[in-house]
């Protein structure tokens, strides 16, 4: 009988925790604004949080509370322009950007310093002395990058990463992942990028790297609009003040600046 009357106890528990529980969703609860629907309806959905928020979900939310409708990198200005018009307000500009490898350490220009044997993963090499590659700085191929790209734009060729400029967002996702922290995410444009991380002074990232930047500084003498400058052993671009006029990547003698140009997106 006292097992019966248990049973019969719990039950009414658990049937009145219900109707409170149903009671206090019905009562309780705070009607969404429809706006965030379509909004979200709107982004890629990659959930790639390079707008600055968790996630399309918490973008939209905040989109409709009064946030600016242009953070979207994946979306771009289309997605800018749809969710401005649900909104009401203007879309604004949206600068489009993308990743870029700022390495040429493939099997060409360096080698490997030891055989590696471990986990197929980047940040798993670099934990062992810096990682596989002769330059300490440079890629390690084993595309920790390609997994992170929700928009398939990156591959792995000869030991180095290569971005799909055609498919990159420019979400930084990829940026993210680096150990090494040598895939940049900037401006789409025409304007020089040093295509090295080595901060070694140039006879040790010669013998890691025929295409490292030496720090010879004939990129920083010959800009007319003094954009460029060697520090700390590499030259690095002021694009508040570069013109793109392409003299640095002239005179670089080991061709470690590169200009993206826009036959070598097409074909990338």
């Amino acid at each position: 009988m006292s097992i019966g009357l248990a049973a019969v106890a719990l039950l009414a528990i658990g049937v009145l925790g219900a109707v409170i529980l149903v009671l206090a969703a019905h009562f309780l609860h705070v009607p969404e604004d429809e706006r965030v629907g379509l909004v979200q309806a709107c982004l890629p959905g990659a959930n790639c949080g390079a707008c600055g928020y968790a996630g399309c979900a918490d973008y939209a939310k905040a989109i409709v509370e009064g946030a600016p409708v242009n953070k979207c990198v994946p979306g771009g200005a289309k997605t800018a322009q749809e969710a401005a018009q649900i909104m009401g307000v203007e879309a604004g500009t949206v600068v489009t950007r993308k990743a870029i490898v700022a390495c040429q350490g493939n099997y060409s220009n360096t080698q490997d310093k030891y055989d590696y044997e471990g986990i197929e993963s980047c940040s798993a090499s670099a934990a062992l002395y810096a990682g596989r590659a002769a330059c300490e700085y440079g890629c390690l191929g084993y595309g920790d990058c390609v997994k992170a790209c929700a928009f398939d734009a990156i591959t792995v060729e000869n030991g180095l990463a290569h971005v799909d400029q055609t498919k990159c967002t420019g979400c930084g996702a990829c940026e993210q992942a680096c150990p090494k922290k040598i895939i940049w995410i900037r401006p789409e444009g025409e304007k020089p990028i040093v295509m090295c991380a080595n901060h070694d002074r140039g006879a040790l990232t010669r013998k890691a790297c025929s295409a490292g930047c030496i720090g010879c500084m004939k990129c920083e003498k010959n800009c007319p609009a003094d954009a460029i400058h060697v520090s700390n052993n590499v030259a690095r671009v002021d694009y508040d003040k570069c013109t793109g006029c392409g003299k640095c990547e002239e005179v670089c003698p080991v061709h470690a600046i590169a200009i993206l140009r826009a036959q070598e997106k097409a074909s990338s």
